[in-house]
């Protein structure tokens, strides 16, 4: 018998966050989470998502043991924008498609309770978080900005009735693939054509008072994008304390136009799936020193974000940005460049990485079903 159970206290909580621990033990690819941060996540003194979401998490018990995990969302970004839907993430279930049922028959229920059409998963709170269950390339590491599956992930949800909303695609490059000549011309032509500038930093302090900038263009040059879900003023306080102290100040690249406006970011990070793996879920005694090392010494770098003002769109911004990643990441012995989950109809995201020759090694999916009443 499956009893469905919600997550209310703190110990609870830490059970939800640990449940991957145990269903993906022993696995090569598999990179799990920092569990003080995982749950942070949750918390809704800190974490300011919950001004504008509802999270509510279950487990799923047979013989009194976990068997499968959920938290299904409800954020009001999405009714303002006419995305009617109610979210569902952290999902992880053993291979036992009665447990995915019960699952998702209480999210099927409590969409229906607030009057919405259709569920959506798995999808964290914005696009900032983690999104779909891996359809293809379970045979590479994870990432610590992706979620990793089991194939049979798919099977529950198709016999389920759910089906394909949006898909992603995740490549990779080596950087012995970036040539330097082509980009080196376009990005002197267009910083004189437009009085463009790069702006680095070395020193996160630095860095710190544009962020907010940041955050607006990333509303700004994404809004189009069928997953878009806007950040809001307080969530951009709480990501510069979680990630961009986190992230070498030397991988945040800007370009800004005579009057200092920004026009154009992009943010790299190390590529910490190794480290992550080592650490298992802890930063203390070893996993904070997994970590460092991991942010001094990268071979791998994850392209994170990358967005250009509208405008500006098409018109070889991107060249500055890429001619000072190649000057930053030369020196590291950068060898693998990866891209993180990308729709594929974002095809202006595309065609900016077409000169490197990327070879999609992942793809991903979230699922839809319409809600029914019982």
């Amino acid at each position: 018998m499956i009893i469905l159970k919600e997550v209310q206290t703190k110990k609870e909580l830490k059970a939800f966050v640990k449940f991957p621990f145990e269903l993906y033990k022993g696995s090569p690819y598999w990179v799990p989470p920092i569990i003080s941060q995982e749950m942070e996540v949750f918390n809704r003194d800190e974490n300011p998502i919950f001004n504008d979401a509802t999270a509510t998490l279950f487990v799923a018990l047979k013989n009194n043991k976990i068997v499968g995990r959920i938290a299904i969302i409800i954020n009001k970004l999405d009714l303002k924008q006419s995305q009617n839907k109610i979210r569902f993430g952290w999902f992880d279930v053993i291979d036992d498609i009665e447990v995915t049922k019960t699952l998702l028959d209480k999210v099927n229920d409590i969409g229906v309770q607030h009057n919405l059409e259709y569920m959506e998963g798995p999808i964290g709170f914005s696009n900032l978080d983690k999104v779909g269950v891996l359809t293809e390339g379970y045979d590479h590491i994870g990432s610590m900005i992706t979620w990793y599956n089991h194939p049979y992930y798919v099977d529950h949800l198709v016999a389920l009735g759910l089906v394909q909303e949006k898909e992603y695609q995740e490549n990779k490059f080596p950087f012995s693939n970036v040539k330097p000549e082509f980009f080196k011309r376009i990005n002197e032509l267009v910083k004189k054509r437009y009085g463009l500038r790069p702006l680095n930093f070395t020193k996160t302090d630095d860095l710190m008072p544009y962020v907010d900038q940041m955050f607006d263009l990333f509303n700004t040059s994404y809004s189009e994008l069928a997953s878009f879900v806007e950040i809001t003023e307080r969530q951009k306080s709480y990501f510069k304390k979680k990630f961009i102290s986190f992230i070498n100040p030397e991988f945040i690249k800007f370009v800004m136009d005579e009057d200092d406006n920004m026009v154009a970011f992009a943010v790299v990070m190390p590529s910490f799936a190794e480290a992550l793996q080592k650490a298992n879920g802890k930063l203390f005694p070893f996993g904070f020193m997994h970590l460092l090392k991991a942010k001094k010494e990268c071979k791998t770098v994850s392209f994170y974000l990358i967005g250009v003002e509208p405008k500006y769109k098409n018109k070889g911004v991107t060249a500055i940005i890429f001619n000072e990643y190649y000057e930053t990441l030369k020196p590291m012995g950068v060898e693998t460049c990866i891209r993180t989950p990308e729709l594929e109809e974002n095809y202006a995201s595309h065609q900016i990485w077409k000169h490197f020759e990327a070879t999609t090694y992942k793809r991903r999916k979230t699922y839809r079903k319409d809600l029914k009443t019982i």
